[in-house]
């Protein structure tokens, strides 16, 4: 490879001169539209729909040219095919053979020009994202890469998945291999993909193939959403940091303990207004006994999640004993009579929550190629928990006494987590690996480590629309670094918040109107699945087999509707479109429920709440990922992130709702529903009316 870069001849490196992305014109314009938006001349719609413009133009100016310069290559392949046909017809055509050779050499080397030109653009373009980013506060990156990259005219990805380059390469490497002599014989790749002595140039191109892959797989990755906060801009140092950290029975015991921590949760609902009679209370302190949990669960969040900065096996531990020691205390209230053991017992498993703890192991000690894996298996074992907890109530009727301890659908769900929660322990003792602790570091920047063809093109100008200072200096193993005279300050915008006060500054008008949305959508399931019991009870007398049948039927939708909207509609619509139609729907729903008049009927129940639900569960998917690209990186790490945030907002959502719960039941069962669904219906009309103000601003 720094042979080849000495060769490279200036004329060839001015004629491609003009196809580089123009970082110092983009720099520029970003600068200017600061100074814009500073004295009011433009709104951020404007700038970030100009700036995508600029974006495109300079990639397709790329694009077509890697293109056309494939195309070349390919040309020159086919010629060297027919020679390469008509020379394994003669009988001594040694000399012709190493002429051949040297000639897919020559294409190779200039395919290791292609692959240098591909992963300088790609550099320019992630150093002028991040420099968006951090100039204006928020993930302008995660937009444009996902608008781009799912389009199905991308013209982004050609540039991150180089297809084509991967058949010339194919090429190359198939001929080269093939016109080598093994003991007489020609042997295809195909046929022995490991051959003893691959040509020198093909290990060239493998490895910048390798490499630039490093340099663009990053583009992919943004285009998901999952709302794990991560810092998008890790370089390759932290990420060999992140694979020792990686352990994937680790990994699969903190996505059990979200699975186990959702059954906890929503195991109870079907049956809690029962206890509630049972131990002498009134159905609606159902509202209290789900809700306590919550309440706990608000201040367990932030002592989890500045735990999981020292260690992630000790608070995994000491969830697992506390929701061993709450769920027992859940289960005994009944032979103890105690209303007050049965609210102890919540408690102690809202204190007992982990799911920053999980959250932040994802983000943390999972590498980026398996991240979205591992967030979308949080997903998916958090909402097979909803599904599976009132399923799990349906198995429970029964009725019997071990020595003096009752066993019964009331106080089953108790014992069962219990014993789950005990067998968990067990398992985490075992299996457990604590990662080792992060090493700070200085860490040389990604562009710097491209390599040696990296630093040649610098030293010979080539780079010079790419980074901003073109003076090197010398490193501490002598190579060459660049600096875009940011980098310090960029390193500050990147240290985590250190209180709840400065988390707080950072939130902009745009992320507050998403966590009210959060909240919102929070507070409105939470009223619909756990006065459930209550108001199915009342109005068309279902046991708790049915309530149970129809809050799984609920859960069950949960994964379906975020593949539909995953797959298909983030597609279809931009992504603040379908937050606003969510809102809509949910309002819809809220309406639909309300018991005016006409008398309730189970259609009507079921047919609102399923609009309810879904729409909430579409509107969470794409909330999340609002929040994620709008919130600053600042709150990507440390105790106090965008994690915890959207937890505690959704946590106190619930608080809330089941206060509502307990506080309506004043007024008696006959009022319940509409009681509760007036403050949903006023929470949700603010919402609506929040989000369309900050319309344009969310992307």
């Amino acid at each position: 490879m720094v042979a080849f870069g000495k060769k490279l001849k200036e004329s060839q490196i001015q004629e491609w001169q003009g196809y580089y992305i123009n970082y110092k014109l983009l720099k520029k314009k970003v600068n200017r539209y600061a100074q814009q938006l500073e004295i009011g001349a433009q709104d951020h719609h404007y700038v970030l729909k100009d700036f995508s413009r600029m974006l495109d133009s300079q990639i397709e100016k790329i694009v077509l040219f890697l293109l056309e310069q494939q195309g070349q290559l390919a040309n020159r392949l086919c010629d060297l095919r027919q020679q390469h046909d008509v020379i394994l017809q003669l009988s001594n055509g040694g000399s012709k053979i190493c002429e051949l050779q040297e000639a897919y050499r020559g294409v190779g080397h200039d395919l290791l020009r292609l692959l240098f030109f591909v992963e300088m653009n790609a550099i320019g373009l992630r150093k002028i994202l991040k420099k968006f980013d951090k100039r204006f506060g928020y993930r302008f990156t995660n937009y444009y890469v996902k608008t781009r990259a799912n389009h199905p005219y991308s013209q982004l990805r050609q540039v991150f998945r180089h297809v084509g380059i991967g058949a010339v390469v194919g090429a190359i490497s198939r001929n080269l291999a093939d016109l080598q002599d093994h003991q007489g014989n020609y042997v295809s790749i195909y046929d022995q993909p490991a051959l003893s002595h691959p040509d020198p140039i093909v290990h060239s191109i493998k490895a910048a193939v390798n490499k630039l892959s490093n340099s663009t797989n990053f583009l992919e990755f943004l285009g998901k959403h999952a709302f794990i906060m991560q810092d998008d801009l890790r370089n390759s140092s932290e990420d060999d940091v992140v694979e020792q950290r990686y352990h994937f029975m680790s990994l699969l015991l903190n996505l059990v303990n979200t699975f186990l921590y959702m059954v906890n949760t929503y195991i109870i609902v079907p049956t809690a207004d029962d206890y509630s009679l049972s131990l002498g209370a009134a159905a609606t302190v159902c509202g209290v006994v789900i809700g306590s949990m919550a309440v706990a669960q608000v201040f367990s969040s932030v002592y989890f999640s500045a735990w999981s900065n020292r260690s992630y096996l000790r608070p995994l531990v000491f969830s697992s004993i506390v929701l061993l020691i709450g769920n027992t205390l859940y289960a005994l209230a009944y032979d103890l009579n105690s209303i007050v053991v049965l609210l102890v017992g919540r408690l102690f498993c809202g204190l007992g929550s982990a799911r920053a703890v999980n959250r932040r192991y994802i983000s943390d000690c999972v590498p980026h190629k398996l991240r979205m894996r591992a967030s979308a298996g949080f997903v998916s074992a958090s909402a097979l928990g909803i599904a599976c907890g009132p399923a799990l109530a349906c198995l429970f009727q029964t009725d019997f006494k071990i020595y003096k301890l009752t066993f019964n659908q009331e106080t089953l769900p108790g014992w069962i987590m219990a014993i789950s929660w005990l067998i968990y322990l067990l398992w985490l003792s075992i299996s457990f690996r604590e990662p080792p602790q992060e090493i700070k570091q200085d860490i040389i920047p990604q562009e710097v480590r491209a390599g040696t063809v990296v630093n040649y093109a610098v030293e010979n100008g080539i780079t010079q629309p790419l980074l901003l200072n073109t003076e090197p200096k010398q490193g501490e193993n002598g190579d060459q670094e660049y600096d875009d005279g940011e980098e310090e300050s960029c390193e500050k915008t990147r240290k985590p918040v250190t209180s709840i006060l400065s988390a707080y500054r950072l939130l902009t008008p745009s992320v507050k109107v998403q966590l009210l949305v959060y909240f919102m959508l929070k507070y409105a399931m939470e009223i619909l699945l756990a006065e459930a019991s209550v108001i199915t009870a009342y109005y068309f007398i279902w046991s708790t087999n049915s309530v149970a049948i129809f809050l799984a039927c609920l859960g069950l939708t949960v994964l379906p509707v975020n593949i539909i909207v995953g797959t298909y509609i983030s597609n279809m619509f931009e992504e603040r479109q379908v937050l606003l139609a969510s809102e809509i729907m949910v309002l819809i729903g809220i309406l639909l429920s309300f018991h005016i008049g006409i008398p309730y009927s189970v259609p009507q129940y079921v047919g609102s709440a399923l609009i309810t639900f879904v729409s909430a569960e579409v509107l969470e998917g794409v909330n999340l990922s609002l929040l994620s690209r709008v919130m600053s990186s600042r709150l990507s790490r440390g105790t106090y992130n965008g994690g915890l945030l959207s937890t505690e907002a959704g946590t106190l959502a619930r608080v809330i709702a089941d206060g509502t719960i307990t506080l309506s039941g004043y007024f008696g069962v006959a009022k319940l529903l509409n009681a509760t669904l007036v403050p949903s219906l006023f929470i949700c009309i603010s919402s609506i009316i929040a989000t369309c103000f900050t319309y344009n601003s969310l992307y």
